[in-house]
């Protein structure tokens, strides 16, 4: 049970990773290991809205905050393995390439190239993005702070 619930965890960063990657990234990385792939499409690409939810102060009580438009797609390799492909907006190319690539991770035999030459770069670009917002954030910040004004309770 504890190795499904570590491989279902690690299969969840992959497909977020890929996910939320910026459009034309996963597909610089991952046309060449794609092109040759045969497989069936189960879910032609489609394009969907979901529910994102937020919470109150980071922290606190959740929330429905809108909705937001995704691709997805999900395919079937010869070999049977199904892989589910997920994309941030209408770009439902990079939702069948998540999917198979998804799917060829599955496998044991190819993860760690997988991981190493698409995942691990899209996952360090967007902590670049992630970074560079929270800098340029940081920089309009403004501190307030009071001062006591000493009067004379008489």
């Amino acid at each position: 049970m504890h190795n499904e619930q570590a491989a279902n965890a690690e299969r969840a960063h992959w497909l977020g990773v890929m996910s939320r990657s910026q459009v034309g990234e996963l597909e610089a990385l991952a046309s060449a290991l794609v092109s040759g792939i045969e497989f069936e499409r189960l879910r032609t690409p489609h394009v969907g809205l979901v529910m994102v939810r937020g919470r109150a102060g980071g922290t606190g009580t959740v929330f429905n905050l809108g909705e937001m438009t995704v691709a997805r797609a999900s395919v079937r390799l010869p070999n049977g393995t199904v892989g589910h492909g997920y994309a941030q907006g209408r770009n439902q190319r990079q939702a069948e390439m998540a999917a198979v690539i998804d799917a060829l991770l599955q496998q044991d035999d190819r993860r760690h190239d997988i991981l190493t030459a698409v995942i691990e770069p899209l996952r360090k670009k967007a902590e670049a993005r992630r970074l560079e917002k929270s800098r340029r954030a940081a920089a309009t910040r403004v501190e307030f702070f009071t001062v006591a004004r000493g009067e004379d309770p008489e």
